[in-house]
């Protein structure tokens, strides 16, 4: 094949991935972020600690991510071609990226909230603030750089998923370098697929951190602030109260 005829299907091939991750990624982060918050609250000592609904949700994720996403794939079948009507193509990709992806990010999340100082919570409480106000006011705004790092980690994720998701008929860059580089020998689509999707977890890679940073400056230089400012001000009623 000649370049003239490879730049199209290259041209088409990006577009399906770019359709696939993108799609998946707005899913996963919907679905995962409310998940990873619900393991965190659910857990022992947490605002809404409930062990069995912290240790069902805990084995579905696990269960989940313990599976090579080639078999997941083809165990999703029957249910995306419920839920989309049909088993292969790019929706039917969505699915499975997202399903795939979904519980990998609640793991992330849940680590990015632990890490935030259990100080904030008692300052919220403090201040009367209720579980949602520790989690929006709190939570989510300490742990946003991290939580950023993660989606960023969670993509790169789902570019590779994508690949895999090509040797099923899915489209995008896998499916082209199955197709042409490997059933066909075309050493050209292969090497181009390649730097392809090189370049683009590159970029995911630069922008994810430095919006990461970006955020940790911004924190540091707003003297947190959030989470500062809480403390401070809950120290400062913990005072009056005792004077």
């Amino acid at each position: 094949m000649t370049w003239a005829e490879i730049q199209p299907l290259l041209t088409t091939a990006c577009w399906e991935t770019l359709y696939m991750v993108g799609w998946s990624t707005v899913i996963t982060a919907a679905v995962g972020l409310p998940l990873g918050v619900l393991l965190v609250l659910t857990s022992r000592g947490g605002l809404l600690q409930n062990v069995v609904v912290n240790k069902v949700t805990g084995v579905i994720v696990n269960i989940t991510r313990s599976l090579p996403f080639i078999i997941l794939m083809v165990a999703l079948i029957p249910f995306t071609r419920w839920l989309v009507g049909a088993a292969f193509g790019l929706n039917a990709a969505v699915v499975m990226l997202s399903v795939g992806a979904i519980p990998f990010f609640a793991r992330l999340v849940e680590t990015s909230i632990r890490e935030v100082d259990p100080g904030l919570v008692e300052a919220v409480h403090a201040m009367g603030g209720n579980t949602r106000t520790v989690v929006v006011k709190a939570l989510l705004p300490e742990s946003l750089p991290s939580l950023v790092s993660g989606l960023t980690t969670t993509v790169i994720a789902l570019v590779g998923y994508s690949a895999m998701a090509g040797t099923i008929s899915a489209g995008g860059l896998g499916n082209l370098a199955w197709t042409y580089g490997y059933q066909r020998f075309e050493n050209k689509v292969m090497v181009a697929t390649i730097v392809l999707l090189i370049a683009l977890v590159t970029v995911v890679q630069l922008a994810g951190d430095l919006t990461a940073r970006a955020l940790a400056r911004r924190g540091g230089r707003t003297s947190g602030a959030p989470g500062l400012r809480l403390l401070r001000s809950a120290r400062v009623a913990r005072a009056t109260e005792t004077s």
